[in-house]
């Protein structure tokens, strides 16, 4: 065994590509720790991964483990950059994908249109065959019309096929058939099946999912297979790990051949990375919040486990009703409220910030790169709460007149100056991500004050106290190395994988056996295919939920199930948790019977996770991180005159109490009058507010 262990991570953002980066010396135990961010180079999203290693001084070739989070796959499906796609279905459902579903959210628009499809109806085409929801046959299916569609999908300039039968979710015979002919038929094309993604009901659903997947594959497998590539150049001796929207990693190989899986592979880490901190220092409950450049996220995470589900919608709006897709996504609520979110005065005289961002390029007025827009991060730094002389911690010279110019503009359109111009955007921002927090706490049954706000991302630090206090929190955590969280989260995970399958079965006696045979069945699925990666079985862990609901409901409650077989005798139990967990959401039970409509089984193996070492508190005083004080509107108690620590210099166990500022490299912390703050063994800043 090495004498030292060197885990790397790095996480592509909108606006700025994070890297973590942990050297551990197994002979003493200590880890040196080095963070790093650089700008994002889209369309090459990979040399912003390489200058990032090469700026934080590592050498690839002494990687031990490396994984990655990426925006590539909703980028490429946001900015429509993926590739046509050709769809094969069953006879008569060629216009599922149109129909779609019927929850049209502008409900009194008459002239409201559906979001146009990805693939267009001359390229969705059908095939004889018939399997019903029980997953019995009752039509052989007909592969003698596959080579003309294919043919036809060639001269049509096709570059990636999706398959979607009805009910492969119950029997994927079919679309492996079918699967299969096409590799024969046409080796060189992208091709991906629903049941490779997902063995969840719901066909409009399942079929949009294996279409968006065949849609980014082939751009995910080039992005993928260049990183992988340059990496190796560098040196780097093994294949990294990917970052999937499951809060777990999974294997290059894996990821590439379903790439959808990583949608939101960047949110996923620092949720998860939310969690795991919450178990450190003994907060189970947290709300999880990530402001970065261009977005800001959030979810809620109870007893320490971050919620998966499957109903995730891309573009999903007011006046949209998006696309869904069916792959295990964290819960979390995101909206265009980030540093570089520009404010805008509508004709009728509202403030307004966001969603639409400066991001990285101009990127906020006060980069200096040409932006003359106000930004979030310029109304902060007009107000003194970031510093002007440390801005982006010494590596950008603010462009204070440009900054002015830009703040002034609004509040022309205001009538206000350019102090209270600053306020407002700060308190509009503020508005917008409290309400993000509502929707994963109070609209579902969660008392936010029962919770513990973790913050994050480059801006994280500098509006969770104002949002702590707007929702009654007690506590506000700021992780060490904020800026890169979600690359730190990254070191915190698993190798995991989550086994959706849809079996209805009613909770009375005689039906545990066939929940337990779903379950272990599945389970021997997963131990397969991790061994097929040269993980041993007894390395694989699960956990067992259960989707249930009152029979003949349309949609399913989630409960997570206590560790053992399910018998006869234990189903009563399962059915309380479930009225439980149903009524704390929906505020209501119902005197009805309780159906099982699928499992969920997440398997997890560790490959390379990080073990944290607390260390011992300091007898110094917080006035030894003390680099003055200056003057700082803090937006909504007026200006006070803050103490400003250097927050590299902060060490356990040291106390003090706002106003003040913590500077940070990478981020600015913005602690409010009445305040009290403390530093824990693991770097992390506690900040108790005030009541």
């Amino acid at each position: 065994m090495a004498d030292t262990t060197i885990r790397v991570t790095t996480d592509v953002g909108g606006t700025f590509t994070d890297l973590v980066c942990f050297e551990t010396d197994h002979k003493t135990g200590e880890s040196c720790i080095v963070t790093a961010k650089s700008d994002t180079t889209p369309p090459n999203f990979e040399e912003g991964v390489l200058n990032v290693i090469a700026k934080a001084g590592i050498d690839p070739a002494a990687i031990d483990f490396l994984a990655h989070g990426t925006t590539v796959v909703i980028n490429a499906l946001t900015e429509r950059k993926g590739v046509k796609v050709g769809l094969i279905t069953t006879e008569g459902f060629r216009d599922t994908l149109e129909i779609a579903r019927g929850n049209r959210p502008d409900f009194f628009n008459l002239h409201y249109e559906k979001p146009k499809p990805f693939v267009p109806r001359y390229l969705r085409r059908e095939l004889p065959g018939r399997v019903n929801y029980k997953g019995e046959e009752m039509k052989p299916l007909d592969l003698s019309g596959l080579a003309a569609i294919l043919d036809d999908f060639r001269k049509d300039g096709v570059e990636a096929v999706a398959i979607s039968f009805l009910h492969s979710y119950a029997n994927p015979s079919h679309e492996q058939a079918a699967l299969a002919e096409v590799g024969k038929l046409w080796p060189e094309v992208a091709v991906v099946s629903s049941h490779q993604i997902t063995r969840e009901w719901r066909e409009y659903e399942r079929t949009n999912t294996a279409v968006l997947s065949a849609y980014v594959q082939p751009t995910a497998e080039r992005y993928l297979s260049r990183l992988a590539g340059g990496l190796k150049d560098k040196g780097l001796k093994g294949s990294p790990y990917i970052m999937q929207s499951n809060c777990g990693v999974d294997s290059l190989e894996s990821v590439s051949r379903i790439p959808i899986t990583m949608v939101e592979s960047g949110p996923a880490s620092g949720f998860w990375g939310a969690a795991e901190l919450g178990k450190l220092i003994g907060e189970p409950n947290v709300l999880a919040l990530d402001i970065g450049g261009t977005t800001a996220k959030c979810s809620l995470i109870e007893d320490g486990q971050v919620k998966i589900m499957t109903d995730y919608w891309i573009e999903r709006d007011r006046t949209s009703a998006g696309y869904p897709i069916m792959v295990p996504v964290v819960d979390l609520v995101e909206i265009g409220n980030g540093g570089g979110s520009i404010a805008w005065v509508d004709d009728f005289g509202k403030l307004h910030v966001g969603p639409q961002s400066a991001g990285a390029m101009p990127g906020p007025a006060a980069y200096g790169r040409g932006g003359d827009n106000a930004t979030t991060t310029d109304a902060n730094l007009w107000l003194g709460r970031i510093n002007r002389d440390y801005f982006c911690g010494g590596e950008v010279v603010a462009d204070m007149a440009a900054a002015e110019k830009a703040i002034r503009a609004v509040g022309d359109k205001l009538g206000v100056d350019a102090d209270e111009a600053a306020r407002g955007i700060i308190r509009i921002a503020n508005a917008n991500m409290v309400n993000a927090l509502k929707l994963v706490s109070l609209n579902r049954g969660h008392d936010p004050r029962e919770f513990t706000l973790v913050a994050f991302g480059g801006g994280g630090a500098m509006h969770a106290v104002a949002l702590g206090q707007e929702l009654g929190v007690s506590k506000v955590v700021v992780p060490a190395g904020a800026p890169v969280f979600s690359a730190w989260g990254m070191m915190m995970s698993d190798l995991r994988r989550d086994y959706f399958v849809t079996r209805l079965a009613e909770l009375k006696p005689g039906s545990a056996a066939v929940i337990e045979n779903l379950f272990t069945e599945t389970e021997d699925r997963a131990r397969r295919q991790f061994a097929e990666e040269g993980v041993a079985a007894d390395k694989v862990k699960f956990l067992r939920y259960g989707k249930f609901r009152y029979q003949n409901q349309e949609h399913t409650t989630e409960v997570l199930l206590d560790q053992g077989a399910v018998t006869d005798d234990r189903l009563s139990g399962i059915e309380a948790a479930f009225h439980e967990t149903y009524e704390r959401e929906y505020t209501y039970r119902l005197d009805a019977p309780v159906e099982l409509v699928g499992i969920h089984l997440v398997a997890s193996a560790e490959v390379g996770k990080l073990t944290m070492k607390e260390r011992p508190e300091t007898d110094d005083e917080a006035d030894t991180a003390l680099k003055g004080s200056r003057k700082v509107d803090f937006a909504l108690e007026g200006v006070h005159e803050a103490a400003i620590y250097d927050g590299t210099r902060l060490e356990p166990g040291m106390k003090f109490s706002g106003p003040a500022i913590v500077e940070d490299p990478g981020t600015t912390v913005v602690i409010h009058p009445g305040n009290a703050v403390e530093i824990d063994g693991y770097g992390n800043i506690h900040i108790t507010l005030s009541k």
